[in-house]
C-alpha cells in the first residue's frame, strides 16, 4: 500500500536531491523509499549485493562471490595512492 509522508528538510538538501535524482533517472520519492528500505533491514545479508550497485550494474552478471566493499577499497586505492 503506498502511503503519503510529510517530511520537513531543508530547502537546498531538496534542490540537491531532487537534481541528483533528475540525474539518475529516479524519482526522489523512490531515493528516499529505497534509502529508508535500505536503513530498515534488519535481516539483511551482509554479503549481499546493495540494489544501489544492482541498478547500476543493469545486466551484467556479477560472480556469487563478488565482494563489493573490497572493490570499492581497491578503486580508491587505485585512485588515491
Amino acid at each position: 500500500m503506498i502511503t503519503k509522508l510529510t517530511l520537513t528538510v531543508e530547502e537546498s538538501v531538496i534542490k540537491k536531491a531532487k537534481v541528483y535524482a533528475k540525474h539518475t533517472g529516479r524519482s526522489l520519492s523512490e531515493l528516499i523509499e529505497n534509502y529508508l528500505d535500505t536503513l530498515t533491514d534488519e535481516h539483511k545479508d551482509t554479503q549481499e549485493i546493495s540494489p544501489r550497485l544492482k541498478k547500476i550494474a543493469g545486466s551484467v552478471k556479477l560472480p556469487h562471490d563478488f565482494d563489493e566493499k573490497a572493490e570499492l577499497n581497491a578503486y580508491f586505492e587505485n585512485k588515491y595512492l
